[in-house]
């Protein structure tokens, strides 16, 4: 049976996640309640098919002690870290379909840490009175679906019962899809390639793209705008990917110089870690994001500036910028575990890094190739030095060419070494 997972604060919204159980069992589900509050429940309140108690000793905490500390912070940030480890329990044992919360603030924190740990696929869907504005923090890179509730979760009425309906109907409805189509039998698909793009790369990509859907792949395209880069190493580290085509590693120069799209330290890591096959190359480096001209920090005012368009401005990276860059990247690729190689175009890294385009500088980009392949000295990380700019097709089909050696090889060897353990 199609089981949705409840997770909930019972000590303040018992009521309602009574309702809602009630509610998904008529439409056919299996329940799983998580509690997920710290204080004790009122009189009456059912008790979580997964307690309290349980919650917080899965991640190590003893519940009285975060209930005698007073420190409402921790306590959270407690029974938030349990949930995950209990949720993540629940997805192995097959006792998860789908992911329901409805939460103010501090439930929809303790509901999205769990949530975005799960895989790509799995239903998620948050009810939140936080859902109205920016819902960065709660969706992360995962997929999860949002509802604003328009009034606060305190009690069923005439509104309330309306939208958390509708919500107990769209988790029943995903809930029972995912059941049948796990019980499904799949042909073997294409295996999965996923590739990163930026509008100033988008020639190189929709050419790799073509190659390797000729070459027999379905790729996966993400955009470098900070969550498209955590997104890609999410599906990265989860297993689903054959390699990674990471033409567009902007979202390395945001982080280091303090641009917006930013994706964290943890960008062109997750491959290596999975041992994946890679080919990766500096696309739009040249630039750090920014929106509108009036938002960029002063201390850049003096910088190489483009307004790319009214809601965006790009800032061109420095000599000395693109020399940690190309560090950086070597450092990052020379740990991988999984075949990888950086294929650099001699000819410029984006479309406003072209012969005559505004970004054009020579300097700046050699100083980050020279730093890269000082850093991969001694590694095992081959490094392509190409005479075409990234935007040439011959450039971009040689990087998708390359990536279907690399799989090749290395499912070969795997293959080989699984048969002489046998």
């Amino acid at each position: 049976m199609a089981t949705v997972v409840l997770v909930g604060t019972l000590d303040t919204k018992g009521a309602e996640y009574a309702w809602l159980s009630a509610r998904l069992r008529e439409s056919g589900c299996d329940v799983v309640l998580v509690d997920a509050g710290v204080m004790p429940p009122p009189a009456g309140t059912p008790a979580g098919d997964i307690d309290a108690a349980a919650v917080a000793a899965r991640a190590g905490h003893d519940l009285e002690a975060l209930r005698a500390a007073g420190d409402r912070g921790a306590a959270v940030a407690a029974m938030a870290e349990g949930v995950e480890l209990v949720v993540g329990d629940l997805l192995r044992d097959g006792r998860l379909h789908a992911v329901l919360a409805v939460a103010g603030s501090g439930g929809s924190f303790i509901a999205a840490r769990a949530m975005q740990a799960l895989p790509v696929g799995v239903p998620k869907l948050l009810v939140s009175t936080m859902a109205s504005g920016d819902v960065s923090p709660y969706v992360g890179s995962s997929d999860i679906t949002m509802m604003y509730s328009v009034v606060d979760v305190a009690g069923i009425n005439s509104v309330s019962s309306q939208i958390l309906g509708n919500a107990v109907a769209a988790a029943a409805g995903m809930a029972v899809h995912r059941e049948r189509s796990m019980n499904v039998p799949h042909p073997g698909g294409r295996p999965l390639v996923a590739a990163s793009m930026f509008g100033v790369t988008t020639p190189a990509v929709d050419a790799a793209r073509q190659r390797l859907e000729e070459l027999g792949y379905e790729v996966l395209v993400f955009h470098a705008t900070g969550a498209g880069g955590e997104a890609l190493e999410k599906l990265a580290a989860g297993g689903f990917l054959a390699g990674v085509l990471d033409l567009t590693t902007t979202e390395l120069a945001d982080d280091l110089i303090g641009g917006v799209l930013s994706a964290g330290p943890g960008r062109l890591t997750a491959a290596g870690r999975a041992g994946l096959a890679q080919v990766v190359a500096p696309g739009a480096l040249d630039m750090v994001n920014f929106g509108a001209a009036e938002t960029v920090p002063e201390r850049f005012s003096e910088r190489h500036l483009l307004v790319h368009n009214p809601t965006v401005t790009l800032m061109r990276t420095t000599a000395d910028e693109m020399a940690e860059l190309g560090a950086l990247m070597g450092r990052k690729l020379g740990s991988a575990r999984g075949p990888a190689a950086v294929f650099w175009p001699l000819g410029g890294v984006s479309a406003v890094d072209a012969p005559g385009g505004p970004f054009r500088d020579r300097e700046a980009d050699a100083a980050g190739l020279a730093a890269l392949r000082t850093a991969l000295e001694g590694s095992a990380v081959e490094l392509r030095e190409i005479d075409a700019h990234l935007n040439d097709p011959s450039f971009a089909v040689a990087a998708a060419d390359h990536l279907h050696r690399l799989i090749t090889a290395h499912d070969h060897s795997h293959a080989t070494s699984e048969s002489r353990t046998v």
